[in-house]
């Protein structure tokens, strides 16, 4: 037997079905089923409330048709990675990938698994979330701190047991979101259309309205209109956008997928499609069951709309009219459901990107090293650990907020790596060409940096740390070049 066949090595399993389920699996978390609630706040509007959903779903297809070029052209394990690397070079790639586990790819695993231990808390009969297990003084762990890490934890493990360990759990849980969230369209779509919805959120429906509450907790809306408008739009944006994150995952496993020139750019497409037309109709679900405005301090779901649910809970409040007492428990499980199977694709994906960076150097020597099932266990651990850090920290909200303008701004230089790659490397293949290029590839690009110049001028506290935090990874490259070229001349 060949020594080289005998060692462990990416096994390419996962079909379209496998790679669209992750797509889509990634996409779909808690996003969902609470973002509409601060989006109408700030925007006042079911007219551009839609506009939000729709310009999030455009622009994220958009952005995943063009990824299917780069990676029809480069189907190798680290995806976005290996595009910015070979269209911008190393320092550019080191810093995504720095961001990447620093904050994205990790901040994503701790928020969505304490998402599923607060959800799991509900079917308690006391507050889990208070009772402290371990108090350090710097840092105290509580019980759903620790079952969010436990989460984590069983995840990486099962995705250390192989990849198809790994698809499998992602089919089922991906599968049987869709199917809820699809069911919960089709039930308030039905009651719409036999009269039961809110006329006045479709009267005057491109009125806007920005909404706070004072002290006294009453209401006060601010009319908004022209430029004012289109910054408010740009900045509620970052729910839906966030919401609609997470679909390039995909590219991380591209050296494990069936013929991947055809079936990565294939699921892109597929799974922002899905993703997209459910979103958009879980909200005009939402306003069809729900008013768009109401009170912090009304009584019922009803009163206070959708703008003040409770604890921007959205999809419960609109499930507690269709089911009626009920309602909390059911959504509690379906978000459990859709967060599991969120954080298992993040989980099983993320484990490449940095078995690329290693192999370059450029990570944990070990993150390059694959276990008999043909999977990067080591950097599934990393990642693991860092993210229940994260967990710890409580921070992994904040650092949510911080990753919004990064992810855009490194989406916007990949696929500005496409023009440059048509131009350094005409000649290399390419299965897939994304449609309507120059101008589609261009749009996103422009939209992508006017939103991130919008929430920079907008919202600085939460906007301006994400980009110190991708700066921070430049004298850590500089550090490991160094160490590279040291050790090179040892062995020379």
């Amino acid at each position: 037997m060949d020594v080289e066949e005998s060692k462990p090595h990416f096994n390419r399993s996962l079909s379209l079905f496998d790679a669209t389920m992750i797509v889509a699996g990634s996409m779909i978390g808690s996003g969902i089923f609470i973002v509409s609630a601060d989006m109408s706040r700030q925007l006042g509007s079911t007219g551009y409330l839609l506009v939000a959903w729709v310009a999030s779903a455009i622009i994220t297809m958009i952005a995943a048709l063009s990824y299917g070029e780069l990676a029809g052209m480069m189907p190798k394990a680290g995806g976005q990675y290996v595009y910015l690397k070979e269209a911008w070079g190393s320092m550019t790639a080191f810093l995504y990938g720095w961001t990447a586990f620093s904050v994205i790819q990790t901040g994503f695993i701790a928020a969505v698994a304490v998402a599923f231990a607060k959800y799991a808390a509900l079917f308690f009969p006391v507050n889990i979330r208070s009772i402290i297990l371990l108090d350090l003084g710097f840092v105290q762990i509580s019980i759903q701190q620790a079952f969010a890490i436990f989460i984590i934890a069983i995840l990486t493990f099962i995705n250390t047991r192989g990849v198809k360990t790994g698809k499998m759990v992602q089919g089922i849980f991906t599968s049987t979101k869709i199917l809820a969230l699809a069911g919960l369209v089709i039930i308030g779509l039905y009651l719409a259309a036999n009269g039961h919805f809110v006329k006045e959120n479709f009267v005057n429906m491109w009125d806007a309205f920005a909404a706070h509450t004072n002290k006294k907790g009453e209401v006060i809306q601010t009319p908004v209109a022209g430029m004012a408008l289109m910054t408010a739009l740009g900045v509620a944006m970052v729910g839906s956008l966030f919401s609609s994150d997470a679909w390039n995952n995909v590219t991380f496993i591209s050296a494990e997928i069936k013929n991947p020139e055809r079936n990565i750019p294939r699921s892109l497409f597929f799974g922002t499609l899905i993703v997209g037309i459910l979103y958009i109709l879980a909200n005009i679900t939402y306003l069809s069951i729900l008013p768009l405005n109401g009170y912090p301090n009304g009584i019922g779901v009803t009163e206070q709309g959708i703008a003040f649910a409770k604890d921007d809970r959205v999809a419960t409040a609109v499930i507690s009219v269709l089911l009626g007492g009920g309602a909390t428990l059911v959504m509690a499980a379906l978000i459990m459901v859709s967060t599991f199977g969120c954080n298992n694709g993040i989980i099983l994906s993320g484990a490449r990107l940095y078995y690329a960076m290693a192999e370059d150097g450029l990570f944990f020597k070990q993150a390059m090293q694959l276990n008999k099932k043909g999977v990067p266990a080591k950097s599934l651990i990393f990642q693991g650990i860092w993210a229940s850090v994260l967990c710890l920290s409580g921070k992994y909200n904040e650092l949510l907020d911080y990753i919004t303008i990064a992810s855009l701004i490194f989406y916007a230089l990949t696929i500005a790596g496409i023009f440059v790659l048509r131009k350094k490397q005409p000649d290399l293949p390419r299965p897939y060409k994304v449609i309507g290029y120059p101008v589609l590839p261009a749009v996103y690009i422009i939209v992508a940096l006017a939103i991130s110049a919008d929430l920079l001028i907008m919202i600085p506290k939460t906007t301006w740390p994400g980009i110190i935090i991708v700066l921070l990874g430049i004298p850590f490259y500089f550090f490991l070049k160094k160490n590279q070229a040291a050790k090179s001349n040892e062995g020379a």
